[in-house]
């Protein structure tokens, strides 16, 4: 730390209220749309998220930095948020397996953060009045600059992020035996979901956001996946085409988090952004065609519309989010098709919805049996 007095530091929302807090020593602003995760651990996870870019995090856990880095819990090849407000943030970590502290980390790749805020009085704040554009700020610009500066940063509503974190380049995941080969559409992917398919017998090819259907088709995989990612999912109207085409094909389909919007788009059913999306991991989930409840792992903050949903004549909702009656998962009846809103993968999380991979893997052994018989 280089700091023996911290510098004061303020977090500005879009409707001009201010949260005072301190630097933890790396000086710049930054923007993005605020928003709070309730998950007691796993902030590596949380930060390298890619579903989480464009966003200033607000973490309710009242410690953070306490047990440091480690570079095998990492979700993304770097952070993605695009600031960090907490309440004590620690300089000193304490597990024997960490690798290095949570300030070198941020100071590596410049990430603003502001400490010592009254996070439980914001956090309420953000759920009564809702999820809005914010900037933190910890070089002493003059609020009424940082004002002028907020009001040009774009709505998360109609915003197209996936391009931004996305491959540029498709790249292999897992052995390349393995029984199974799957085509991964990346819209933002978690390096825990391709972990999963790897360990379920899975060969996997990773294409980038924009890559049309006859070129994933072109690797001649057993089943399709369409990642989670950050942003509006409405402006993807390319992707929305590819996945009707990889739909059409018969060949099976799992979407997660904006696959899962995306599958919905694709279906002619409307998305629309929440008041506050879901980001945690103690999320209530009922499975309507088991009767079970899960505790899942959420990051979202756009939703598949329920309304239209249950008039569609080949779509039938799987999963409701216990909290306040959300989509949070759906099938196709006509098509080997499936999506939750949802996390199995879970990283950080309970384990709940695993069974949510064997499902898509179950799904290919059927669909192959079928054209062998």
């Amino acid at each position: 730390m280089k700091y023996t007095t911290r510098p004061q530091a303020i977090l500005l929302l879009a409707d001009g209220t201010i949260f005072y807090g301190k630097s933890i020593g790396i000086s710049g602003k930054t923007f993005g749309e605020v928003c709070f995760n309730t998950g007691m651990t796993g902030y590596q996870e949380i930060f390298t998220d890619p579903s989480y870019f464009g966003q200033i995090m607000v973490a309710t856990n009242p410690h953070i930095g306490n047990y440091g880095v480690n570079s095998d819990e990492v979700e993304s090849e770097k952070i993605m948020i695009s600031g960090l407000v907490c309440k004590n943030f620690s300089f000193n970590h304490s597990r024997p397996d960490s690798e290095s502290n949570l300030y070198d980390y941020f100071e590596n790749q410049n990430l603003i953060c502001i400490s010592d805020v009254d996070t439980r009085a914001l956090v309420s704040y953000i759920r009564d009045n809702g999820a809005q554009n914010a900037v933190i700020c910890t070089d002493g610009t003059s609020v009424e600059e940082l004002k002028t500066l907020l009001s040009n940063v774009p709505n998360m509503e109609g915003l197209e992020l996936a391009s931004k974190v996305s491959t540029t380049e498709p790249y292999f995941f897992g052995n390349e035996n393995a029984t199974f080969k799957i085509s991964a559409l990346d819209l933002g992917i978690k390096r825990n979901i391709l972990r999963n398919l790897a360990k379920r017998d899975c060969y996997i090819k990773v294409f980038p956001y924009d890559t049309n259907f006859e070129t994933l088709k072109a690797f001649n995989p057993d089943g399709y996946f369409l990642s989670n990612g950050p942003g509006d999912p409405e402006p993807l109207e390319q992707v929305i085409g590819v996945a009707q085409e990889i739909i059409a094909s018969d060949t099976p389909v799992f979407g997660i988090c904006l696959g899962h919007q995306i599958i919905g788009l694709a279906n002619g059913i409307s998305t629309y952004k929440m008041f506050n999306g879901h980001r945690g991991i103690n999320h209530p989930v009922m499975n309507i065609l088991t009767g079970k409840g899960e505790i899942t792992s959420q990051n979202h903050g756009f939703a598949v519309n329920r309304e239209e949903l249950e008039k569609h004549n080949d779509l039938e909702i799987t999963h409701y989010h216990l909290n306040d009656n959300t989509v949070a998962g759906m099938k196709m009846k006509s098509k080997n098709c499936f999506s939750v809103q949802y996390h199995p993968e879970a990283s950080p999380g309970p384990h709940d919805s695993s069974y949510l991979f064997d499902e898509f893997i179950s799904n290919i052994k059927w669909s192959k049996e079928l054209q062998q018989a």
